[in-house]
This record gives C-alpha cells, structure tokens and sequence, in this order.
C-alpha cells in the first residue's frame, strides 16, 4: 500500500471518530505537523508512528515480508 493511501485512510478514520488533527496529534504524542503529513501522503514516517496513529484510531497496522522468487 502506497504512503497516499495510508494517509487517506487514516485521515478518514479520523475524520470518523470526530477528530480534529490536534486531538490525534496529542492522543498519539505525534507532532501536528507529522498528523498533516502523513495524511497528506508525504514525509517518511516510521512503522512506530504509523502504529502510534493506528492506535489511537482503532485501526490494525501489519507488516508483511515475503519471499519473492
């Protein structure tokens, strides 16, 4: 899944649970410019803040490696 989409559904979710992007900022001790980044597509966010934000929006973070021959 692309960075854009990762970013679409959490600001959805967020959007859902009536969020604004401070709140997320202070429930997930993610900075607001990192929130805004990331739902925007942009940045490099870590597998750690990406689950800090999945955390706190209810949402289920997976990461897969496979072998590909």
């Amino acid at each position: 899944m692309e960075l854009k989409e990762i970013g679409g559904l959490i600001k959805k979710r967020r959007e859902f649970l009536n969020l604004r992007q401070e709140d997320l900022s202070d429930l997930s001790k993610v900075t607001i410019k990192t929130v805004h980044l990331v739902e925007q597509g942009n940045g490099n966010p870590s597998f750690k803040t990406l689950q800090k934000l999945s955390s706190v929006l209810g949402l289920q973070l997976q990461l897969i490696i496979k072998q590909v021959n």
